[in-house]
């Protein structure tokens, strides 16, 4: 007797080529910060502004001075003073103004129905913003060290690279806020009126020396004069006060929970 035994054959099914994850987040907003730069760059008289202000206030109302320009100190604190102004200027305007004109476009419902994380274009705002604070920084270096003595080692000037770059985001944070929780029209005069509120607050513009004393308590609660001291600290040395970057952590923690609830409150309104 025979068996025969029958064998079914199955075939497993062929993977075939996965479908394409598309480009990560990081690369999207690199590009995404690319075309915002390029339609930044198509109207120079908007960088321009910017990154001349600075220089020119520097130029007009310190270098004549010669006790304070040829005072390597006194310089080197009203340079960094100057490039906080620069950067300040740069995150207010940028954020500010952009996101409160964004919103009253059709092009920003429209990008919303794109396959693209809402992180990566945050992302990339950060970082052109970013780029163009810095380059407003070089007009404020270039005139401080040809016409004022003022002075700094290659470790200063990284660290206060650096600490620049931190203590512009209660600015970024605020022009975020002033965004979305007004139009552009508004936001262009409250932005105006709290940068050159903190700039002069802040001793920005003015050395806190020369302060009356109630000016130069009530200066210390403004993150521009926070700002101020603790970019100081990190290019040149000098003691920190413990008000400083306190107060710049306070203004962080307070900025980024104002921006999140006017964030989302202006996304409750919009595509609800």
């Amino acid at each position: 007797m025979t068996s025969t035994t029958s064998t079914t054959s199955t075939t497993a099914p062929s993977a075939g080529p996965r479908p394409s994850a598309g480009p990560s987040p990081v690369r999207l907003a690199l590009l995404h910060a690319r075309y915002g730069l390029i339609e930044t760059f198509r109207i120079p008289i908007a960088i321009i502004g910017t990154m001349v202000f600075p220089a020119l206030a520097l130029l007009f109302f310190v270098v004549p001075q010669r006790e304070v320009a040829d005072n390597p100190l006194f310089a080197t604190q009203a340079v960094i003073s100057l490039a906080v102004f620069a950067v300040m200027a740069n995150s207010l305007f940028s954020f500010g103004i952009s996101i409160a004109e964004d919103r009253e476009k059709p092009w920003d419902p429209y990008l919303r129905t794109l396959p693209a994380p809402g992180g990566a274009r945050v992302l990339a705002h950060i970082l052109s913003t970013g780029m163009l604070g810095l380059a407003s920084i070089v007009p404020v270096v270039v005139v401080g060290a040809v016409f004022t003595a003022a002075d700094a080692s290659l470790l200063g000037i990284v660290g206060g690279l650096v600490a620049i770059s931190v203590s512009s985001l209660p600015f970024m944070l605020i022009g975020i806020a002033i965004g979305y929780s007004m139009p552009s029209k508004a936001a262009i005069a409250v932005v105006q009126v709290i940068m050159f509120g903190f700039a002069f607050a802040g001793g920005l513009f003015l050395p806190p020396l020369m302060f009356p004393h109630w000016l130069e308590t009530l200066s210390t609660f403004f993150p521009s004069r926070q700002a101020r001291e603790l970019v100081i600290w990190a290019a040149t040395g000098e003691a920190l006060p413990a008000w400083s970057w306190l107060g710049l952590a306070a203004w962080i923690a307070g900025t980024i929970a104002l921006a999140l609830w006017l964030f989302r409150r202006d996304q409750g309104r919009r595509f609800r």
